[in-house]
């Protein structure tokens, strides 16, 4: 087992690398003189993952919906106790989230760095499952469905998906629905902890005052090393164009809200990393809050302060989204269909672009200060076999050339869909 310094020049700033014999990627960024220690212990294997095989399985399978969250509600029970009673006798913060590419268990502490690490690397590796414990969570995360059922905010960004993605299950909720987490039993949830949690396919992360030497200890004590399944991961094709170009809801709300999305081509590795962050510097340098745009749209009171811009992207999936409060959302979308293609044939201003450069730039040398957003990163970029400085050096390679070509390839605006949320009729705010 050798240790690998990953070193910055233009930061100065290192981490260790250990490809550990068991499969598992470890990193360990240590801060001298830091009080806080963050730790995550990740799989690659989120919401979009439920259809896969192993080189022991002749053919894909396919699994409910829902089920990487649900696995990641029951590996918290132990045969014995609740693991959250386990780090309260630490001292240490834990918790845990699925989101669409992956399944994180985390903890952030000041005392006890390596009595926290051993549960977490303990618990995350002895799963516990019952027929009679997964009936019971399944009238918990039924519960959790429904409330997110009537949550606006929640509802606008899947709709959005939904109308935009014909096949990709990024369109489906995270929980699942009432009716595909009614499917999972005790063996389904065996099958896909055994496939994904395998260590080949996992990322261990640790940002803080901690000795190297006593982590990788900890680990060769308590990793298991269950082999190589040979895991394969696979989608139905995508079309590039927008399934439904609009999507309407009513719900109890004062004023409608809206997600504009712009489907893109979506990329891997490095060129998904520029991908996202040449396409995070058009939407700043177009709508952003000080452009003339984005003050025009609020002085005519198209848009408030709760509008925003992102980038969505994964595997299999990209896309650029404004979203807020509107009284008129499909005219906000024309003006930006509008704005983006003024742009395609003005372009953009050099001093505008380096500025935001600048910023962009600025906010990752300030990140290296938070143990949190360090560990995260490392294992977000760990999880796409990339470093976790490239973020700064891609940025800092990103020329005011490229945001021409950038701005062709992620905004077709015919590739567009809205999304609106309601008031239910005669329940809209009056003025």
């Amino acid at each position: 087992m050798e240790k690998q310094i990953v070193k910055n020049k233009r930061t100065g700033e290192q981490y260790t690398y250990v490809k550990h014999p068991t499969g598992l990627d470890i990193y360990i960024w240590k801060m001298k003189d830091y009080s806080t220690t963050h730790a995550l212990f990740g799989t690659k294997y989120g919401s979009i993952n439920t259809k896969f095989k192993t080189k022991n399985e002749p053919d894909f399978i396919t699994v409910p919906n829902g089920i990487a969250h649900y696995l990641e509600h029951k590996l918290f029970e132990n045969e014995d106790c609740d693991v959250f009673s386990l780090y309260a006798k630490t001292g240490a913060s834990a918790n845990a989230y699925t989101s669409f590419d992956k399944t994180c268990y985390l903890f952030s502490c000041t005392d006890n760095v390596y009595e926290s690490l051993e549960i977490l690397l303990s618990f995350v590796q002895n799963p516990y499952f019952t027929e009679e414990t997964v009936q019971k969570e399944q009238g918990i995360i039924g519960q959790e469905i429904r409330m997110y059922d009537d949550n606006a905010g929640w509802r606008v960004f899947f709709n959005m998906l939904q109308g935009m993605y014909h096949n990709h299950p990024v369109k489906i909720d995270i929980a699942g629905t009432v009716e595909s987490i009614a499917k999972i039993n005790a063996d389904l949830l065996y099958q896909c902890y055994n496939t994904f949690y395998n260590l080949n396919n996992m990322v261990l992360s640790i940002a803080g005052n901690v000795d190297e030497d006593r982590v990788l200890e900890m680990c060769d004590k308590l990793l298991k090393n269950n082999g190589n399944p040979e895991l394969e991961t696979a989608f139905e094709p995508e079309p590039e164009t927008v399934c439904q170009r609009e999507v309407i809801q009513q719900l109890e709300i004062a004023v409608p809200i809206f997600n504009i999305g712009f489907k893109a081509k979506p990329e891997t590795g490095i060129d998904a990393l520029r991908a996202d962050i040449e396409t995070n510097f058009l939407i700043s340098m177009m709508v952003g809050g000080t452009t003339d745009f984005y003050k025009k749209l609020y002085d005519e009171g198209l848009i408030n302060s709760t509008f925003s811009k992102e980038t969505f992207s994964g595997d299999g999936y990209f896309c650029s989204i404004f979203g807020g409060e509107s009284r008129n959302p499909r005219l906000v979308r024309d003006r930006i269909v509008e704005e983006i293609e003024r742009r395609k044939k003005a372009g953009f201003d050099e001093e505008s672009f380096n500025n935001i450069k600048k910023a962009y730039y600025g906010a990752l040398i300030r990140d290296l200060d938070d143990a949190e957003t360090i560990a995260t990163n490392m294992l977000n970029s760990g999880m796409e076999k990339l470093s976790a400085f490239d973020a700064i050096e891609t940025v800092a390679a990103v020329k005011f050339e490229d945001m021409a070509k950038r701005l062709e390839k992620q905004f077709n605006t015919e590739n567009v869909t809205i999304s609106i949320i309601e008031p239910i009729s005669g329940k809209e705010e009056q003025n």
